[in-house]
């Protein structure tokens, strides 16, 4: 089976907030009352199981998520970032990123990040209009972006990243413009840009489900893609996957792991993984969490990813980067198989419907995505599932 390797990219969750944003569905719990301390405890225990199921050989990518990660007090994030570094043993020059919320990140704690190891923030900014972010949740406002980039820099952090939104309830194309114009001012090396996905389990879905969710036309959020991609470009930021653009060499390397369908450690309440063929994902619940890493793995599920399945995925992810995908890499992770006969008729449709285009030729044959394929990735994606 593929990938029978130890993963060399860890991804950890820690999943408590400040508040609950409207549109977010992910593993994350209103930090007040929770036991955070237990939660550290339950982490470092799983990751003891791990890596005496499956020792690592040498980790070049973390990514701390959430949640929000620097809700933990500077005590809790200088003993948490030393219990990885105990059991994930980090290659020179390794990434190191972690989220973060602006307004969560004074002086103290990001130096306490620093001095722990991690070398690259990710700062859920997702807007500059103070009105916009209040309507969508988020408890910081634009001074505190500000506030936080500044005191990243004086610690010493240079690789900083920005989310933004568009799509977002009664938000225009002046306001989304002025967003990535501030944004860019900042001269930061990366961004990433996401549109809405209104998820099931969220405030928004209850809203969209009344039809009191005022979103943009689909027009209008297409012409905001369009004019974040410009407004990048013409920056001098290189469009390497369909949500994110960076500066040379300041690409995720660890979310390029995820695009490039590699193996990963996924650790914390409600992580996924994938490890020699197998996906596995934790129970959620602070306290199951905390339970079962008492006694073993803290898995909610775990299923054999099949060749067939994996082959799929490689494709599905590997186009969202924007090099695409190559006959080489396809026989690396596949030696028995070829992408061309794997694929073939679909990729020559979607090379007919304008949506990909071949480049290279032989064992290096690729295919990526054109502009028109940009657009409709999912379109692109799930072909392959229909393969």
């Amino acid at each position: 089976m593929i990938h029978l390797i130890a993963p060399r990219a860890l991804y950890i969750h820690i999943p408590f907030c400040t508040n609950k944003c409207h549109y977010c569905d992910f593993t994350s719990y209103v930090l007040r009352g929770q036991p955070v301390d237990q939660y550290l405890d339950a982490l470092e225990e799983e990751m003891k199981h791990t890596v005496d199921q499956l020792p690592p050989e040498g980790i070049d990518t973390v990514f701390v998520g959430g949640g929000t990660p620097t809700v933990l007090t500077p005590p809790q994030m200088a003993r948490f970032l030393q219990s990885v570094r105990d059991y994930f043993p980090l290659t020179d020059g390794a990434e190191f990123s972690m989220e973060a919320n602006p307004g969560t990140t004074d002086k103290e704690k990001l130096a306490a990040m620093r001095e722990g190891g991690v070398n690259r923030i990710s700062f859920g900014v997702q807007s500059f209009d103070n009105g916009l972010l209040e309507r969508i949740g988020r408890i910081h406002n634009v001074d505190d972006v500000y506030r936080s980039i500044e005191n990243a820099r004086a610690v010493g952090f240079r690789n900083l990243s920005i989310d933004l939104m568009f799509g977002l309830p009664g938000q225009t194309l002046g306001q989304l413009s002025d967003s990535v114009e501030r944004a860019m001012a900042l001269e930061l090396p990366h961004y990433s840009l996401y549109s809405l996905k209104v998820e099931e389990n969220t405030l928004f879905h209850k809203l969209y489900e009344r039809n009191e969710l005022p979103l943009p036309p689909e027009e209008e959020e297409y012409n905001m893609f369009m004019l974040l991609m410009e407004k990048l470009k013409d920056g001098g930021f290189r469009h390497y996957e369909i949500s994110n653009f960076a500066k040379e060499g300041y690409e995720s390397r660890h979310n390029c792991t995820y695009w490039r369908n590699e193996p990963y450690y996924g650790l914390g309440a409600g992580a996924h993984g994938y490890a020699r063929g197998w996906r596995h994902v934790n129970v959620k619940g602070i306290q199951p969490y905390i339970d079962k890493a008492a006694v073993g793995l803290p898995l909610l599920e775990r299923h054999e990813v099949s060749e067939a399945e994996a082959m799929e995925d490689f494709m599905m992810v590997g186009l969202r980067l924007l090099e695409g995908v190559r006959s080489s890499s396809f026989k690396k992770q596949f030696p028995a198989a070829d992408l061309k006969e794997r694929f073939g008729p679909v990729l020559e449709k979607l090379i007919v419907d304008g949506l990909l285009e071949q480049f290279a030729e032989g064992a290096d044959t690729g295919y990526r995505l054109t502009k028109r394929g940009v657009l409709l990735g999912n379109e692109v994606f799930g072909a392959f599932l229909q393969a």
